[in-house]
């Protein structure tokens, strides 16, 4: 599974390894400049480019909210991200990371990262 596919060329680039792949949308709900995705305006034209891939199945929304230690700024992403499945007919949802997996598991998630959870804090960049 791919969870970050966010344009049409990358998904006539995945479509052109002529091998089946499940495909997540990654959505972008912020404004920050670290985060990538596709604007939310712009899903049903990608939708419809994935959909008519013959070798993608798409089967999700992906998002990454603003990192807050709080989980309940992260909640109204979660939520935004799940109405969105829901007004496209989208059954998969991931969202929510270990410090805000439960708010993200109460909004709707079925996948979440808890890299942090498993393997401990990772060094910050320089």
């Amino acid at each position: 599974m791919i969870q970050t596919v966010d344009s049409e060329k990358l998904a006539r680039r995945l479509d052109a390894m002529n091998k089946p792949v499940e495909v997540m949308i990654e959505v972008k709900l912020s404004e920050e400049a670290s985060k990538f995705g596709s604007a939310p305006e712009d899903l049903p034209k990608l939708i419809d480019a994935i959909r008519a891939c013959p070798n993608l199945r798409l089967t999700g929304l992906m998002t990454m909210p603003p990192w807050s230690d709080d989980a309940e700024v992260t909640r109204p992403y979660f939520r935004r991200l799940a109405a969105l499945a829901r007004e496209h007919r989208i059954e998969k949802l991931s969202m929510g990371m270990s410090h805000d997996l439960e708010a993200a598991i109460e909004e709707g998630a079925t996948h979440i990262r808890v890299g942090t959870a498993l393997f401990g804090p990772r060094p910050k960049p320089q």
